[in-house]
C-alpha cells in the first residue's frame, strides 16, 4: 500500500497528488493567461479560456495553502535537501510558494476594493462596490507582472528537476515525486 506521508525515501501520494494536481492546474492558469493576452477581442478560445482564469486562481490558492500546510506538518519526514544545492533548493521552493500566496492575495485585495467584486464558481465572495478604492486597483496592476514572474519561476523549477535532477545527478528526485 502506498504511504500518504513523506518519508525520507520519498513524498507521500498526498503531496504527490497536491504537486501534479496543481502542476495541471497551473498549465491551465497559464493558457487562460497567455491567451488573453496573445489572442484578439471577441475571441472564442480567448474568452472561453478567460471565463475560467479568476476560478482556477481560488481554487490554486486554497489548494496552495492546504499544501503548504501539508508540506509544513510532513516537513521533518520529507525527502532532505543537502549542501549548497540543497539550500538553492530550499530558496527556490519559498520564492515558488511566495508568489504562489502573493498573486492571487494580490488580485482578492485588488476586486475587495473594486466595482466588479469577486465570485468564485457564481457565489459572491466580495461584493461589488459602487466606488473603487484608488490603492487597491493600484495593487492589481502586479497580479499580471507577478504572475509571469511566478510562470518563469516554475519554468526555471521545472527545468532544474529535469536537467539537474534528471539528466545531470540522475539521483532519482523525479522517481520520488512520480
Amino acid at each position: 500500500m502506498t504511504n500518504l506521508s513523506d518519508s525520507p525515501d520519498r513524498f507521500g501520494l498526498i503531496s504527490r497528488v497536491f504537486h501534479w494536481g496543481m502542476a495541471a492546474l497551473f498549465a491551465a492558469q497559464f493558457t487562460s493567461a497567455a491567451a488573453h493576452w496573445a489572442l484578439p477581442r471577441e475571441n472564442t478560445l480567448r474568452e472561453t479560456l478567460w471565463s475560467f482564469h479568476t476560478d482556477l486562481g481560488i481554487t490554486l490558492f486554497v489548494l496552495v495553502v492546504l499544501r503548504g500546510a501539508w508540506g509544513l506538518w510532513n516537513l521533518r519526514n520529507r525527502p532532505a535537501h543537502d549542501g549548497q544545492i540543497g539550500g538553492a533548493a530550499k530558496a527556490g521552493h519559498v520564492v515558488l510558494y511566495g508568489l504562489m500566496v502573493v498573486v492571487p492575495l494580490v488580485r482578492i485585495v485588488a476586486a475587495a476594493g473594486g466595482r466588479r467584486g469577486l465570485s468564485y464558481f457564481g457565489m459572491s465572495i466580495v461584493p461589488a462596490r459602487e466606488t473603487a478604492i484608488a490603492w487597491t486597483q493600484a495593487v492589481s496592476e502586479w497580479h499580471g507582472e507577478l504572475g509571469w514572474t511566478l510562470a518563469a519561476v516554475i519554468l526555471g523549477h521545472i527545468l532544474f528537476a529535469v536537467v539537474y535532477h534528471r539528466m545531470i545527478q540522475k539521483d532519482g528526485v523525479m522517481e520520488r515525486m512520480a
